[in-house]
């Protein structure tokens, strides 16, 4: 396993790390026996990193994962990340909201502090621009968001504090030119890579305004998200999480898998769509850690395989990501 410096906190990650969010309904379910197995093989393969937030599964995520790390010999030198979402009644008091969140994640994670705590709304100009979103105003200002993340690193609760790279990109920017964040974790994959390439100008998804730059001068660390697309990068049936989330909805899938269709057609012999997604979520060096959504012991052999193979040579990954951000052929305007 390859591991690269977390930005400026001294950290050293793998370069993959465990997601345990929804989509692959593993840490969300009740198979104990498969969670143990997957956490298994990730420790066994290098894997250090482990992402979760209270959101998912209304907290059974850090309840498994927790469980699943219990008692580990190398526990100590094991990260843990989760989230904190705010409503709109929170920002009234976010220190208050923010540390009875974090509270609840360490118990049901079984620690006393995290490695990480990063907030999950996006950062948009004005509150609810996008849905839970919330102002460059709320985070920045006296006695704010960053304010009460800021306090409790004090407190030592928690090592380092990040963003979610979703919203906006100029409001993005702004919050990370505060210097007030150690990490951000964006979408980046190869059917929408615009945090490090330039959106062309019929791209109709979310551009994230090459924030990779914005990174790598302010030394951030970055955590890939959404490496495959929600699923759409493997071919699967949307889960049942994107069948109800407002975050990444279904539309967004079946245009991303009619993009990867193509994508598929036009790869070099020998490789996949799954190892090309792996390998160009990791081949930017602003990328720190590529957070996989593991659903079996099988797909952490599979990641860790192709991330060995290394990043991809700059031309095809520019060519990959010509691709994956042309329109889908469905959503052409017809001919006249």
């Amino acid at each position: 396993m390859e591991y690269r410096l977390l930005g400026r906190t001294g950290l050293r990650v793998s370069v993959l790390g465990f997601g345990a969010g929804p989509v692959s309904g593993l840490m969300t379910s009740a198979n104990v026996a498969t969670q143990r197995e997957c956490v298994d093989m990730a420790l066994e393969r290098g894997v250090n990193w482990f992402d979760t937030a209270p959101g998912y599964g209304d907290g059974e995520s850090e309840r498994r994962l927790g469980d699943a790390l219990r008692g580990r010999a190398n526990r100590e030198t094991l990260h843990l990340a989760t989230k904190v979402r705010l409503s709109e009644r929170d920002l009234d008091d976010p220190y208050d909201a923010i540390e009875r969140s974090l509270q609840a994640s360490l118990l049901r994670l079984g620690a006393e502090q995290v490695s990480l705590l990063q907030l999950h709304n996006g950062i948009t100009a004005r509150r609810n621009d996008i849905a839970a979103s919330i102002s460059t105003a709320d985070l920045l200002c006296r006695g704010g968001i960053a304010d009460a993340m800021e306090r409790l690193r004090s407190e030592k609760r928690v090592r380092f504090v990040g963003l979610t790279g979703t919203g906006s990109a100029a409001a993005l920017r702004e919050a990370l030119n505060s210097d007030r964040f150690d990490t951000l974790q964006i979408p980046f994959n190869v059917l929408n890579p615009t945090a490090e390439c330039a959106a062309p100008p019929n791209f109709s998804e979310t551009d994230y305004g090459r924030l990779f730059g914005d990174c790598e001068r302010l030394r951030i660390g970055v955590f890939a998200i959404r490496v495959f697309a929600g699923g759409a990068m493997l071919g699967r049936d949307p889960s049942t999480h994107t069948l109800t989330t407002k975050f990444f909805p279904l539309d967004l899938y079946q245009r991303d898998l009619r993009r990867a269709a193509r994508l598929e057609r036009e790869l070099p012999h020998g490789i996949g769509l799954h190892e090309a997604a792996v390998r160009f979520s990791i081949t930017p060096p602003a990328v720190s850690c590529a957070l996989i959504g593991l659903g079996a012991a099988s797909e952490v052999e599979a990641a860790e395989a192709a991330a060995l193979k290394g990043p991809l040579a700059r031309p095809l990954f520019e060519r990959f990501a010509e691709i994956g951000m042309a329109s889908p052929i469905a959503d052409r305007a017809a001919p006249e």
